[in-house]
């Protein structure tokens, strides 16, 4: 099972102050748009989200069929086949994808200490 690459989403209340705070820490945009008050982040093979107004806690995220350079890979574990992996490993989540569909969706669960994770399929 193959979960993509994994960055950590951060819920801002200044995307301007948190922008340039972790450009101080050697950050560089990968992608995102200040004016829709998000952007993702990169330094080394770190990456951060930054979501001024989106979530209401950090996340973990996941994105299926990415690289760390948000670069697609040639194969990945599609959303779905993800989706019925976990629920058949008895966990629960609190969103789901159309398992009927195909190419972007995402599904939301939470770990045992209540640490939201969101797997986010862009392709």
């Amino acid at each position: 099972m193959q979960l993509g690459a994994f960055s950590i989403s951060l819920a801002v209340k200044d995307i301007q102050a948190s922008k340039a705070f972790y450009e101080k820490l050697g950050f560089q945009t990968l992608g995102g748009n200040i004016d829709q008050k998000w952007l993702i982040l990169k330094n080394g093979q770190t990456v951060i989200g930054l979501f001024e107004g989106m979530f209401e806690k950090n996340l973990l995220t996941f994105n299926p069929g990415w690289d760390q350079n948000a670069e697609n890979l040639d194969s990945f574990t599609d959303i779905r086949e993800l989706q019925k992996h976990l629920k058949s490993s008895g966990i629960n989540l609190t969103s789901e994808a159309d398992e009927t569909g195909s190419g972007p969706a995402s599904i939301t669960l939470e770990d045992p200490d209540g640490n939201p994770i969101l797997i986010d399929q862009h392709r």
